[in-house]
């Protein structure tokens, strides 16, 4: 071998070694000269510890930090105020409450009339405390009864207005009645009428019984009665007893209101709304014209009640009992949505008449037998009205502008009416009734009044169904149809 192949052995030595990874081992295990081996971490944690408070000090100084520090602080003041403003002005530009006016017992829903205890009930006192749930059913929020005292027709030496005719119970079944009734939120209210089975109420002068009137109020009320009602009130308080008789009323230092009531028939408005303010009676029982009388007339008579009076005092009734059933779901309509007390006798719930037995309405608890198609026709008719009659009961408990609500006339006609009634923020309820023959179209226009209204009860279940939405700016009504529409507060 030369000397040339030498050196090129040499060289390629030289660059064996570069290629030798550097893991400091060559191919054999042995250590070359030159190599360096390097331990890497796997695991390298880098903590960042901050400024020290010496640091923070210092740069919190500067002057830079201190404008932040201050344009911060004025733009959250600046936030706070105009988020108050905001607030101080939604307050302001929002609408007011109106305050609920005083409202007593009698006027957050119906009485009901019981004028022959016997009759309603074979059981008498007991019985009608046997019917208690039945009626709570029908939301009676008072129950007027009898007269029940003591008394022989036409004569004034035979009145007991502190005793009870044993024809009609004792005086425990009443105070029983009394103290169930109670639990239930029912108030019982006392015919004190002295010569109810006479020819005239009052015998042959109010003054001369007043004294032992005055006696009966104070020991019946003594006894938990919650109020005492006189028919042919304008008879009694024209007398010098009268007032001694509204004292005994206002001197009751119990926290529920004990109601003096009266009720008088065939007066003109003009008298009765006199007497409304002269006897100062808690409310006044005023029977509604005939209703065959005109549209006009009973919007006239309403009006005049309404405007001149607190509708807290003003008390409704039907005229007799010639209605037939579909009439007779036109006023209750009209009833339950006057301004002013509902009040019904026992039967007008489900459509009796005048002369037909209470036990027919009780009768309507057990179903008629198919093969009797007149008393099976006639118990639904019966069950229609009353669920009618129950359903407007208890919108009349629940809602504002019903309860107290502005009334404002819109239409009357020979034959019809219709009107508002409405409470601040509250839902809206238009009423229209038409009692004629022949049906009617009515143009309703008020500022308040929305294109269309929702059906809440009816007796024209074809053309009107109950939620169905119906135009009231020409509103159409069949003949003895009557339709309670509602509608939101228009904002």
């Amino acid at each position: 071998m030369n000397k040339e192949d030498d050196m090129k052995d040499v060289e390629l030595n030289e660059m064996d070694q570069e290629k030798l990874p550097m893991t400091g081992e060559t191919p054999t295990g042995t250590e070359k000269n030159g190599s360096v081996k390097v331990k890497v971490p796997e695991d390298t944690e880098v903590k960042f510890t901050g400024l020290s408070k010496e640091e923070l000090m210092k740069v919190a100084g500067t002057t830079g930090w201190v404008r932040t520090r201050m344009a911060l602080l004025v733009l959250f003041w600046l936030g706070w105020v105009g988020m108050l403003a905001g607030a101080i002005v939604i307050i302001v530009q929002a609408p007011r409450c109106k305050p609920i006016p005083e409202m007593n017992w009698w006027n957050e829903g119906l009485l009901y009339k019981i004028s022959d205890v016997s009759a309603f009930s074979d059981n008498k006192l007991k019985g009608v405390e046997e019917k208690l749930d039945y009626l709570s059913q029908m939301k009676v929020k008072g129950l007027v009864l009898g007269p029940i005292h003591t008394v022989q027709a036409d004569y004034s030496d035979t009145l007991e207005l502190t005793a009870i005719d044993p024809d009609f119970g004792s005086e425990e079944e009443l105070t029983s009645l009394l103290e169930r009734a109670h639990r239930k939120g029912i108030s019982i209210v006392l015919d004190l009428t002295p010569n109810y089975g006479g020819a005239s109420v009052w015998f042959d002068s109010a003054a001369a019984v007043a004294e032992r009137l005055k006696e009966a109020c104070v020991y019946w009320l003594s006894k938990g009665v919650d109020g005492i009602i006189l028919s042919h009130l304008n008879d009694i308080a024209n007398t010098e007893a009268w007032p001694s008789i509204q004292a005994i009323f206002n001197q009751t230092e119990e926290t529920k209101k004990r109601a003096l009531m009266g009720s008088v028939i065939g007066l003109p408005v003009d008298e009765v709304s006199l007497l409304l303010n002269r006897s100062g009676v808690d409310l006044l029982l005023t029977e509604l014209a005939d209703p065959t009388e005109s549209g006009v007339t009973q919007a006239q008579v309403i009006q005049k009640l309404y405007s001149g009076h607190l509708q807290t005092s003003l008390g409704w009734r039907l005229r007799g009992r010639s209605l037939g059933s579909p009439a007779v779901r036109l006023f209750h309509t009209l009833l339950f949505t006057l301004p002013g007390t509902p009040v019904f006798s026992a039967g007008d719930e489900v459509g009796l008449k005048a002369g037909e037995k209470i036990q027919a309405m009780w009768d309507l608890e057990s179903k008629a037998e198919d093969a009797n198609v007149t008393a099976k026709t006639v118990q639904e008719e019966r069950t229609t009205v009353r669920d009618f009659f129950k359903a407007l009961s208890d919108l009349k408990g629940k809602e504002r502008s019903l309860l107290h609500g502005e009334y404002v006339s819109l239409y009357s006609s020979a034959t019809s009416l219709a009107y508002l009634r409405l409470w601040d923020q509250s839902e809206r309820f238009l009423v229209a009734l038409n009692w004629g023959n022949g049906s009617d179209t009515m143009t309703l226009i008020n500022s308040d009044l929305p294109a269309e209204a929702r059906v809440r009860a009816t007796t024209d279940t074809v053309n009107l169904a109950v939620d169905s939405k119906v135009s009231v700016e020409k509103l159409e009504l069949g003949p003895k149809q009557a339709v309670l529409l509602s509608y939101p507060y228009p904002g």
